[in-house]
């Protein structure tokens, strides 16, 4: 759950602590606020525990990211360089194993191509394919095949 969201829960929970405050059942405010009946109890056995600030937000669940937004700065600035200075000097393209090598290497932690896709996720890269073509495309053949054989091949589909 983004932040939004977690704003948008903290401020139902909120609403369920005067509810709850007024004397109003469970059930009644999980129809009010739109919830499950589970959460709308979960809810009150929490606010009769500790008030309005045991209803407050925990932040993210799980585990907290393994490269700090200052670590992310560093990183965006050497994805920035190019893979060329990496040393990938044949193929121009940054890949999730080529990040998460330049990752080990400049933090001296390991990570796997998940966290590597969520780090660049952070930063607010995504996924592309690659825009050049192969110089020795002919794009004359392309079109004449798309346009004279593909369709032979389309129609002729066993099965």
């Amino acid at each position: 759950m983004d932040a939004a969201g977690r704003a948008r829960r903290e401020r139902l929970r909120g609403r369920a602590a005067e509810l709850f405050a007024q004397g109003v059942g469970a059930v009644e405010v999980a129809a009010a606020l739109e919830v499950s009946t589970k959460s709308a109890y979960q809810w009150r056995r929490a606010w009769v525990a500790g008030g309005v600030r045991a209803l407050a937000s925990r932040g993210p669940s799980g585990p907290d990211p393994m490269l700090s937004d200052e670590q992310l700065e560093r990183l965006r600035a050497r994805l920035e360089q190019g893979p060329a200075t990496a040393g990938y000097g044949q193929d121009q393209r940054w890949t999730l194993a080529r990040v998460a090598t330049l990752i080990g290497s400049m933090f001296h932690v390991r990570v796997g191509l998940t966290t590597t896709w969520q780090a660049m996720q952070r930063l607010g890269y995504t996924s592309q394919l690659p825009v050049h073509r192969a110089a020795e495309r002919d794009e004359q053949a392309v079109a004449h095949w798309r346009r004279y054989r593909w369709p032979g091949l389309k129609e002729s589909r066993v099965g």
